[in-house]
This record gives C-alpha cells, sequence and structure tokens, in this order.
C-alpha cells in the first residue's frame, strides 16, 4: 500500500470514530499518532530498516568514544553500535567484564585496537588506540522524530505497511479520548495483532542467513556472515 501522511492518517482516524476537530484538535491527535509511532519504533531493539553504516576517526591514546562522536555524521544519531572494524581488521565485541580481566586499569596497553566493549553509550576499545585511524561502523539509527510538530505532508520514518497500523493505534485513542472503553480495546488488540504480523516480515532472519542453533561461533560475523543480524550479542564463550 502507498504510504501515508500525518494528515491522511488523522483524517482516517476522525472518519473511523465519527469526530471531528472540534472533539480532538489537529495537535492532539498528532501527538497521539507520534506515541503510537514511538510504540512501534521502541517495540524492537533492532529493526533491519533503520540499520546504518559510518565512520569515525580515532584519537591517539583515547580509548572511549561517546556514541554521539561515533555516530556524528549520522543525521539522526546512532541509537546503538552492532559491529566495528578498521582497514586491517575486524574490531572483536567483548563483554565489559571480560575487559576488566584481560585489560587490567594498572596496565595501559596501546596500539591498533583489537577487541570493543559497550558500557553507558560508549565505546571503549582495547588496546588503547595509539594513532589516528578510521573506523567503520555498522549500527542501529535513530528514527527520525514524527508526531507533535510534523508537517501535514510529513511520513512517519517507517515502511509502508507500518503506517496502516499506526492509523489503527490512533483509532484506539481516539475512541479511548471520547470515553468509549469497549471501541478502544478493541481497536488496540487489533493494533497489537496487526503489528505483530507485520513485524515478523521485518523482524524474521535474512533469507540467505539462516539461524543455525549450537552453532560454534561465538558470532555470525565471525561464522563469514555479512549482514550481522545476530552479532551483536558477542555471542557465548565456553
Amino acid at each position: 500500500m502507498a504510504g501515508m501522511t500525518i494528515a491522511a492518517m488523522r483524517t482516517q482516524a476522525r472518519a473511523i470514530v465519527d469526530i471531528d476537530t472540534t472533539d480532538i484538535s489537529n495537535t492532539v491527535l498528532n501527538n497521539i499518532i507520534g506515541q503510537g509511532f514511538d510504540s512501534i519504533v521502541y517495540s524492537e531493539k533492532r529493526w533491519p530498516f533503520y540499520d546504518v553504516a559510518t565512520t569515525f576517526a580515532t584519537v591517539a591514546s583515547q580509548k572511549d568514544y561517546p556514541i554521539a562522536t561515533v555516530g556524528a555524521s549520522v543525521t539522526q544519531g546512532l541509537r546503538d553500535v552492532v559491529a566495528v572494524r578498521n582497514d586491517d581488521h575486524v574490531i572483536q565485541y567483548i563483554g565489559s567484564d571480560h575487559a576488566d580481566r584481560n585489560y587490567p586499569l594498572d596496565v595501559e596497553a596501546s596500539g591498533p585496537p583489537w577487541q570493543w566493549s559497550f558500557w553507558n553509550e560508549t565505546v571503549r576499545f582495547y588496546p588503547t588506540p595509539s594513532s589516528v585511524e578510521t573506523i567503520y561502523v555498522r549500527g542501529i539509527r535513530n528514527a527520525t522524530d514524527f508526531g507533535e510538530g510534523s508537517a501535514d505532508s510529513a511520513e512517519p520514518d517507517l515502511p509502508d505497511p507500518f503506517h496502516a497500523v499506526l492509523v489503527t493505534y490512533a483509532i484506539a485513542k481516539c475512541y479511548l479520548q471520547q470515553e468509549d472503553p469497549t471501541m478502544a480495546d478493541q481497536y488496540m488488540r487489533s493494533y497489537m495483532i496487526e503489528l505483530d504480523n507485520v513485524a515478523r516480515r521485518y523482524s524474521d532472519t535474512p533469507s540467505p542467513q539462516p539461524l543455525v542453533a549450537n552453532s560454534q561461533t561465538s558470532t555470525r560475523y565471525l561464522a563469514g556472515m555479512g549482514r550481522l543480524r545476530y552479532a551483536n550479542t558477542g555471542g557465548v564463550e565456553w
């Protein structure tokens, strides 16, 4: 289906609930639609349509890089970091507890980074970079804000199939605002079902990368898979 603007969403929601701007203003309805948008965006940790690649440069003798620095060239900013590498090799993700054990604070090693951890929205390299070098990042960007303050012609930063789902959310909230909890509950249940159905299409394992249980490799990156769909967990060490 074709995408919908926020104005079209308001029109459809009002038509179904049989209300007009005297019942719910454009400003209030935009806020409701924005809340529904946020509920979709944050219902999954990683939506594939927010995948992004970027680069940043290390600083000599600096080990920590806030996510704002890592994603400085991404217009919306980074929400999460999935994998990093330099020109020479893939930099392996390790957990912070593992890093604390392998890199004691009283031992300051420096050189090309071979491992990294992510804690408190900050990437930390091990050993500490000894020079400036380009780091290539795959991550998840933030969604573009939608709802409050959006122009009538604005469309949500979501694939088209989610637009109708977002309208269903708005209808549920409109019924609730009109003190009709029965219809509000029915449409909210419909919203959850529709969201689950559409989400399956986007959160499923990529077709060329089937999920393999009990793999001996700690991440799909190490298995030679390209998309890193599951590499952000770091795997399990035995």
